[in-house]
Formats: structure tokens, C-alpha cells, sequence
């Protein structure tokens, strides 16, 4: 039977309350939040940020994507698809709504015992607290996990880990970082590895540096070093072993809850790329009567409904218990095409101007080169919706 787009009477309300948010309290504080989407940047920044959590908090718009029993709003996914298309207008909206850390509940409450929920989850959905993921490695291939060199033992009853990442975003801030090592190099590729829950102040655990990066510095990327960081077996999240495991149901959701945050910056974009057509007049006529110009906007237009529907489908398919292997792999290497390519677009139109910090054009555009990389690089998953059609072509989304 074929999947259903409509949106619920729900969703459709709280979208429209979340976009009255971002445009009308978010956006106008940009200039002043500047690059640092945590809102670190200055004390004034820092300010700002901290108003727009608590006005978002007394408006009820705050951790939507979280369940109830975390004070959340319990939607269902495909709920939040919708209301994540608008928050992604705005860089800075996911913290201002409390949906930085979402994808990292998710596994946290499909894996955490309950001593864990209470002392991390809880405090992570409420906003008090920020954590970071300790996956990616200098010295591996981000994209083939059974490759990570971060080793655990266990000794004495505590686990003894030893491990070197980067890219773990938001180290400095965080409270706690989830770090996967190998802890049974004997085991099958994908049993090999575990899960940990580390606090940062652990004797041992040091942030080298934050990553000087293309594009901001709002997600403090950082590389961390943890050398001989002593937890109790307690740390363990989730079953020893299972560490490929949690860190696929981490990136599944993520990767929508990325390719519908993207649609909003493509949304707005596009939006501005419309309306600088309208005004700007060039070579005896307005932008907008160019052909070449309207070119661009009708191909924006059919790339962000194209990814946009793709994008809730596979939505659907999560709530409907799948997997959406080859669905989700789709959006993210399709998703990511067209955030360039609009934001691109949109930036020519604006000639120089797109070129400078007086419009938010040149960030979203070094922002979006991210896209084709993390939570794995366009060229892995091209190569996963191959691969599983190959296998079957009934495997390809259309036939269910």
C-alpha cells in the first residue's frame, strides 16, 4: 500500500507556531549570534541564546522531537519531519528548540539503563546539559567504522579506554561524551566494537583543540584524546558489542532529521533568491525577466519538492518499523546535492552581495559543503542504493 504524505492537524499547527518562532524571534537575532549556532560566541550571544530557549520553553515549542515521558512534545516522526523543515530555516533554531542533541536521545533511550536516563538523558532533553559523539577518528576512514583504533579493556572492574577522535562536536561544552572502542578484537567486524558513556571532566579525557574548519565555528568540531580514562562497567551503553549497532541508530534518524533542516535553508534561500529577482534590475530589465534567472528558480523549485518528498517518505517508513536503508541513504546523497545547488543559485543571483556577511547567503553556502560528508560521504551511500537494488530490485522503495 502506498505511504500517505498528509500532515496531522498537529503537526500542521505546531509547524505553523515553530515558523512563527524562527522568523520572527531567531531570525532577527542572527547578526548578533553570528556564526556560533550554540550561541558561545560572546556573552551578548550567549544572552540572546538563553531567551530564546526560555521564550520557546513558555510557547511549549521546546524539545518537540523529544517523548513525553523526557517533557517533550511525543511526536511521531513523521511529525517532526514537518516541524523540522522550518526549524532548519535558521542555523541557530535547533538549539533554541532543543533539538541539537535529538538524535543522540534516540539512541539514548532505545539503549540507556534507566540510572543512565536519569543522570544524561534527562538533563540532555530538558537543555541543561550538552553532550558530544566520540566516532570519527584522524587516523581511519570515518565511512568504514570496523576501521576505528580506539581500544577498551576491561580491568578491576572499570573499563580502561585509550582512544583518539575528532569531529566531535561540542566537546568543549559537553557533558559527557558517548566514545566507541574496540573491546573484543577477536569478535566478527561488526561485534567488535562498544559504547561508553564518558564524562569530560574524567582524569585523562583532554580536548586538544577545536578544529579550525571551513565554514563556522558554531559546532566546535574538536579532536579529543582519552588516555587510560577509567569508568566503571555501569558506562556501557547498551550490550558490549552492539557498538555498530547503536551508532547506525543514531545516524538513521539523524539523517532525516539533516535532510529536512536542509529543505528550510534551501526554503529560505530560494525565497530570497525570488524576491532579489523581483527588485534588482540589470542589463535594461529585472532580474526576474531573465531566462537564465528563472531557469534557476524553476529547477530550485523541483529539487526541493523532489528531495522534499523523498525525504518525508522515508519518514513514513521509519514509523512504520522499517529500516528505510536504501530511502534514507537516497535523501542524504540527493538531500545534500540540493542544498548546494539552491543555495548556489541563490548566491549567484545575488552577484557580490551573496558574497558578503550582509546576507547569511555566504554561510549557508560554506555550511553546506558539510553536507556531503558527515554522517557518511555522498559516495557510500550511492554506492548502499546500488548495492541493495542490485541484490533485488525489489528492494528499490517504489515497490513497496
Amino acid at each position: 500500500m502506498a505511504r500517505t504524505l498528509e500532515m496531522s492537524e498537529r503537526a500542521r499547527i505546531l509547524r505553523g507556531r515553530v515558523r512563527e518562532f524562527v522568523d520572527n524571534e531567531v531570525i532577527p537575532l542572527e547578526p548578533l549570534l553570528g556564526s556560533h549556532w550554540v550561541g558561545r560566541g560572546s556573552p551578548e550571544a550567549a544572552r540572546a541564546m538563553e531567551e530564546l530557549r526560555a521564550s520557546a520553553k513558555r510557547q511549549g515549542l521546546f524539545a518537540l522531537g523529544h517523548p513525553e515521558e523526557l517533557e517533550g512534545g511525543g511526536l511521531s516522526f513523521s511529525e517532526y519531519a514537518y516541524i523540522n523543515e522550518v526549524i532548519g530555516r535558521s542555523l541557530h533554531a535547533i538549539h533554541a528548540l532543543g533539538t541539537l542533541t535529538l538524535q543522540d536521545s534516540i539512541m539514548l533511550s532505545k539503549y540507556a539503563t534507566q540510572e543512565q536516563k536519569d543522570r544524561w538523558l534527562k538533563p540532555l532533553a530538558r537543555g541543561e546539559i550538552l553532550m558530544s559523539v566520540g566516532l570519527t577518528e584522524p587516523e581511519a576512514a570515518g565511512s568504514d567504522p570496523t576501521q576505528m583504533r580506539s581500544q577498551g579493556r576491561l580491568e578491576n572492574g572499570e573499563w580502561v579506554i585509550n582512544a583518539h577522535k575528532w569531529f566531535t562536536t561540542l566537546a568543549r561544552h559537553a557533558a559527557f561524551t558517548t566514545v566507541w572502542v574496540k573491546t573484543d578484537p577477536d569478535a566478527p567486524p561488526h561485534r567488535q566494537f562498544s559504547t561508553f558513556i564518558v564524562p569530560t571532566d574524567s582524569s585523562g579525557y583532554e580536548v586538544v583543540r577545536v578544529i579550525p574548519s571551513m565554514g563556522d565555528t558554531g559546532g566546535e568540531h574538536a579532536e579529543i584524546r582519552l588516555t587510560d580514562v577509567r569508568v566503571p562497567e555501569s558506562a556501557l551503553l547498551g550490550r558490549r558489542g552492539d557498538g555498530f549497532l547503536l551508532a547506525q541508530t543514531r545516524l538513521a534518524p539523524g539523517r532525516i532529521f539533516h535532510s529536512m533542516r536542509w529543505l528550510g535553508q534551501c526554503q529560505r534561500a530560494f525565497e530570497m533568491m525570488c524576491e532579489y529577482s523581483k527588485n534588482r534590475w540589470s542589463h535594461g530589465s529585472l532580474l526576474r525577466d531573465k531566462g537564465e534567472i528563472q531557469r534557476y528558480i524553476a529547477e530550485s523549485a523541483a529539487e526541493i519538492q523532489a528531495a522534499r518528498l523523498m525525504t518525508l517518505d522515508a519518514a513514513r517508513a521509519i514509523d512504520e518499523g522499517s529500516r528505510a536503508r536504501i530511502e534514507i541513504s537516497m535523501i542524504k546523497f540527493y538531500g545534500a546535492r540540493v542544498l548546494h545547488n539552491v543555495i548556489d543559485r541563490a548566491l549567484q543571483v545575488h552577484g557580490a552581495l551573496g558574497l558578503t556577511s550582509d546576507t547569511p547567503l555566504e554561510l549557508m553556502y560554506r555550511e553546506a559543503r558539510y553536507a556531503r560528508i558527515y554522517d557518511g560521504p555522498d559516495e557510500v551511500h550511492r554506492m548502499v542504493v546500488a548495492r541493495e537494488i542490485l541484490k533485488d530490485a525489489e528492494n528499490a522503495p517504489w515497490t513497496s
